[in-house]
């Protein structure tokens, strides 16, 4: 329905990853070091999930896409050999876009289980929306949720921050919790091509 001229810049978005998943070094290879970062997490902390977090509704079904494709490929108990793993592998997969997340899960991931978070943002807006007498848009308020949250699981809040704010002492958080953040300048076919091929090469 898009037409190959889209198709085409969809593929080479991916084949530009392909390259780099294959000449890359492992310190710099984006897909390695992703696919490290969920070995640690589930295998040696033992965190069973990862929320995938894109800052974009466009992306909306890039959560259960990955959620599929992670838990069908790495969802085993057993070696090649047949042998039963003697550690958990392959993690549970789920996500929201944006805001609904945030409304939705955020509180178990601030204050109650520790689950690794891909937060996907992108830089320019598809559609921008800009009210009369509104200092920034809705993209730019999006973008301030995005990097805010990284900020906040990394670094918590303690009782006595929460005090000087006056902010109630139950709505601590520890921080200290795992994240990372992938930025796109822009959510064209290039891009999604090429995020795809990241999340595949990491699986």
């Amino acid at each position: 329905p898009y037409g190959f001229s889209v198709i085409e810049k969809f593929l080479a978005g991916a084949r530009s990853i392909d390259q780099h998943f294959h000449s890359a070094p492992f310190e710099s290879n984006i897909s390695v070091l992703l696919g490290l970062l969920s070995v640690w997490n589930v295998s040696f902390l033992g965190y069973p999930a990862r929320a995938i977090l894109p800052y974009t509704q466009a992306l909306e079904k890039l959560a259960p896409h990955i959620q599929q494709v992670s838990m069908e490929s790495n969802g085993k108990g057993v070696s090649i050999d047949g042998v039963r793993l003697p550690f958990e592998a392959g993690e549970i997969d789920f996500g929201e876009p944006g805001t609904n997340g945030q409304h939705s899960f955020y509180q178990l991931i601030h204050q109650g289980r520790v689950i690794p978070c891909d937060f996907i943002g992108i830089v320019k807006s598809q559609q921008p929306v800009y009210l009369k007498d509104e200092v920034v848009n809705n993209h730019d308020e999006l973008m301030s949720n995005f990097f805010a949250q990284p900020d906040a699981l990394a670094y918590g809040k303690t009782p006595e921050q929460l005090q000087s704010e006056n902010v109630a002492p139950h709505l601590t958080f520890t921080g200290n919790r795992p994240s990372l953040s992938l930025l796109l300048p822009s959510l064209d076919a290039y891009r999604i091509g090429q995020l795809l091929a990241i999340y595949e090469h990491r699986i």
